[in-house]
């Protein structure tokens, strides 16, 4: 009989450890070499098959002794460019980034339940793939699909948690069907000609161009799409020009369109025709011209019914009360989805939020933090639903 409670009482303090260790040396996409070699390591030293994909990408194989289904946990390993501005023993040690969403504490707590399962090996039915995805702020999770993450063996189900510190600790978020946005990211250039600020009508000004579009792109959500079907355009990028003097002759924009709806292309609905349309229109105008491009997408994630019942029915043995699960949706993008695309899976938040422990920043801020009492509600909803699902 696996006693997952006494197993959950030892291992508090190694989570914690974990988590700060993570904290203290983030890394960014594609350079998480460290938190690699520390992901592997551990999960050879739990007995797992290991196999590294996509340059820092880790997976390790629990092969149960009793043959049946085969479930993916994944946990994101990258950091972000964030200067951290937390005044915490375990801050950042690498200057210029930092683990601003969670994913440090996503990775300790997915190998601390690898250990607690891989102790129980002997009962358990089936397999199970540990997935540490890198650089997931940029949809890292298509190359190890394309690297063949979901085979051999095939994987028939999906799990994901996220700390969250906008809900509060001791609540778990759950939703059926869309739960985070799908989310495409832009890249616009407007070419002008440069010129001098005091001669202005012998150049062409991009400036003004760029201005009009961050303005009037705002239109698709509060004038062309049904309140209740969202979706929020947003430019958090803007690079252009030298000097205070000078026009410049380009000027370029970053952001993202979000939405929790799958849109055809060739649909006149789809949020990237009409931001286009209202591009070509400005620019031609301003007598600017444009290139617009989509560098990476990902759909938004889509909980399947019965997975979505499989975690709720877990979290209320593991909270004991109905009321801190809680219905739950985020304009966030999560590229889980693209697991979740493929075989059926489910996406949830557990709360990490604490007023007294000062960690409501949201996320990518310089300031956030979780409350690490959660860290052992994480652990313990892996194993659980991990087990409950390969006994079904």
């Amino acid at each position: 009989m696996i006693d997952i409670s006494a197993q959950l009482k030892r291992e508090e303090e190694e989570v914690i450890r974990l988590r700060r260790d993570f904290h203290q040396y983030p890394e960014l996409g594609y350079k998480e070499f460290r938190t690699s070699e520390i992901v592997a390591n551990y999960l050879k030293e739990c007995g797992l098959d290991i196999r590294r994909m996509t340059g820092t990408g880790v997976v390790g194989l629990l092969r149960g002794e009793h043959p049946g289904k085969t479930l993916m946990l994944r946990a994101d390993m990258d950091a972000l460019p964030v200067l951290e501005e937390n005044d915490v023993p375990y801050r950042s040690r690498n200057e210029g980034a930092m683990h601003a969403c969670g994913h440090d504490a996503h990775m300790a707590m997915l190998l601390v339940a690898a250990r607690i399962l891989a102790g129980f090996r002997g009962e358990i039915l089936g397999n199970i793939k540990f997935v540490f995805e890198p650089n997931e702020e940029n949809v890292g999770a298509l190359a190890m699909i394309e690297a063949g993450v979901l085979d051999d063996p095939p994987v028939n189900a999906c799990m994901g948690i996220h700390l969250w510190s906008l809900l509060d600790s001791g609540k778990i978020g759950l939703t059926e069907g869309p739960f985070m946005a799908g989310t495409d990211h832009l890249e616009l250039e407007i070419k002008g000609k440069g010129g001098h600020t005091g001669i202005p009508h012998q150049a062409v000004d991009p400036v003004l161009a760029a201005a009009q579009v961050i303005q009037s792109i705002q239109m698709i959500q509060t004038r062309e799409r049904d309140v209740f079907q969202p979706a929020i355009v947003m430019v958090g990028k803007i690079v252009g020009g030298t000097a205070g003097n000078i026009i410049p002759d380009h000027v370029k924009l970053e952001g993202t369109i979000r939405h929790l709806g799958d849109f055809d292309p060739s649909s006149s609905n789809d949020p990237k025709r009409k931001l286009e349309r209202i591009i070509e229109g400005i620019c031609r105008s301003h007598k600017t011209e444009y290139i617009l491009t989509f560098p990476y997408s990902h759909p938004p994630v889509m909980n399947d019914p019965k997975m979505t019942e499989l975690v709720g029915q877990t979290a209320l043995e593991v909270l004991q009360n109905k009321h801190s699960i809680v219905s739950y949706h985020s304009m966030v993008g999560e590229d889980f989805s693209e697991f979740a695309a493929r075989v059926p899976g489910v996406f949830y938040f557990i709360g990490a939020g604490n007023s007294e422990k000062n960690t409501r920043f949201p996320h990518h801020h310089p300031r956030f933090n979780i409350d690490e009492a959660v860290l052992r509600t994480g652990v313990e909803m892996h194993v659980r639903t991990a087990l409950k699902y390969l006994e079904s």
